[in-house]
């Protein structure tokens, strides 16, 4: 089976790094929910060599991520682990850091809801969670090709779509987990960083 390949995934990795390196350096483990062709967790677990990164997706996606993690020789790449976010219990029981690209434009709205409770569960006090992706803020886009993407989502599929910052943050409320910057990067992309309270 042929690696998969993500040109995005490519060119968004060390704008990423630069921001989540902060939080994630020095973790014991910090579990990536959706790591697709696992790119992100290859290039991210090679630069944080102090810190444990332990991959997870859904069933269809796990033979191509352990494909990718063949030819990985570090120690601190954990192979996938099966992971639903709609599943009242998931396989990694705590943890010191949560990384998401991606993600919450794809799922439905109640898959963004268990995602983020589900992070609540998982993730000890005083660290962090980082999620990546197009947003809206305050009900609008940042960019024209955002609403273009967001349309071309909805036509596929009219539980997806670009989520609203504001909508995400009362998911974290619930979850006591504190705002703790909005960082904007290249293609109209941005990494949301919260802080878990408790």
């Amino acid at each position: 089976m042929k690696k998969s390949f993500s040109q995005s995934c490519e060119n968004n990795k060390k704008p990423i790094i630069d921001v989540i390196g902060n939080y994630f350096d020095a973790c014991e483990l910090i579990l990536e929910i959706g790591s697709g062709t696992a790119q992100h967790a290859e290039y991210f677990a090679g630069k944080l060599k102090n810190s444990y990164w332990q991959t997870s997706d859904q069933q269809q996606n796990l033979e191509g991520i352990n494909q990718r993690l063949n030819g990985y020789t570090h120690y601190n790449l954990g192979r996938p682990v099966l992971l639903d976010v709609l599943d009242k219990t998931w396989p990694i029981k705590k943890c010191d850091g949560v990384f998401s690209a991606n993600t919450s434009h794809i799922m439905n709205w109640e898959m963004v809801e268990k995602m983020f409770e589900g992070v609540g569960r998982v993730l000890l006090p005083k660290k962090t969670f980082c999620l990546y992706g197009p947003f809206n803020f305050n009900g609008k886009y940042t960019a024209s090709s955002n609403e273009a993407f967001d349309k071309m989502l909805k036509e596929r599929d009219p539980e997806s779509g670009l989520r609203n910052f504001e909508d995400l943050q009362i998911l974290a409320d619930q979850q006591d987990m504190d705002f703790v910057k909005r960082y904007d990067l290249p293609s109209n992309n941005c990494i949301l960083t919260w802080q878990h309270k408790s």
